[in-house]
């Protein structure tokens, strides 16, 4: 019905039509809010303690020094000199000693590059993990040629690649190729287990000193109890500023 018509008839405008309400479902908006409470408490919950936070690991009542003459049997980075040194006892083939390396290796570009941090990394291959001692000696043997700690590295990068494999030996080589290694001289030393005696040695500085589980890390003589950037951090800066 036209309007001129409508009003002729019956006297009265057409009715407004209503107003549309949004079709926005409100399960959207409060997704919304709930992906923001996430990503507030992440924030909150994976930011370092601070130096000062009482949350922190001390060391133990009575708890003497570390005996840095141990330190010779493991592999040591940075100033002899340091006031603040960092221990690890831990296992290649061990999960959590892999999430751990990013920290150690963060660690190392932070602190120890700028002198401020020695650190020790022990090796303790546990009984159940068979090629734990191989990738130890694998670390040492390209220690041999200077590349360590890119060993090391790689290990944990790749440590799913190679933990289970039946010639860990074989994976090992293939990664000092990818390192610029003389694959030769590296394969001699793991067939004539050149390193074996070393890491044994490591692994008795661990029984003498009852470490038993892995990763274990210390900041001097006090033991974390959350091995991770976070803690690990915090610690060290607040030794650093003692």
């Amino acid at each position: 019905m036209g309007e001129a018509k409508r009003r002729k008839e019956t006297g009265a405008p057409a009715p407004v039509p209503k107003r549309q309400r949004s079709k926005t479902p409100l399960w959207i908006g409060a997704g919304v809010v709930a992906v923001a409470a996430v990503v507030v408490a992440v924030f909150f919950l994976t930011r370092p303690p601070a130096p000062t936070s009482d949350s922190l690991p001390v060391a133990a009542p009575e708890t003497g020094p570390f005996p840095a003459q141990l330190d010779r049997y493991g592999i040591s980075v940075g100033p002899e000199d340091a006031s603040v040194v960092v221990r690890e006892f831990a296992d290649y083939q061990c999960p959590a000693c892999a999430r751990f390396s990013e920290a150690s290796q963060r660690l190392k570009q932070e602190y120890v590059d700028s002198g401020k941090v020695r650190f020790v990394y022990f090796d303790l291959p546990l009984r159940q993990h068979g090629n734990a001692m191989p990738a130890a000696m694998a670390a040492r043997c390209a220690g041999d040629q200077d590349e360590y700690w890119a060993m090391h590295d790689e290990l944990y990068r790749q440590q799913s690649a190679w933990s289970n494999a039946s010639d860990p030996a074989q994976v090992f080589a293939g990664y000092a190729g990818s390192l610029g290694l003389n694959e030769r001289r590296f394969n001699r030393c793991m067939s004539s287990e050149l390193h074996r005696e070393a890491v044994e040695q490591s692994l008795q500085v661990a029984i003498q000193l009852r470490v038993a589980s892995t990763p274990t890390v210390l900041v001097n003589n006090i033991a974390l109890t959350q091995p991770g950037w976070g803690q690990l951090s915090a610690v060290v800066e607040r030794e650093l500023a003692r």
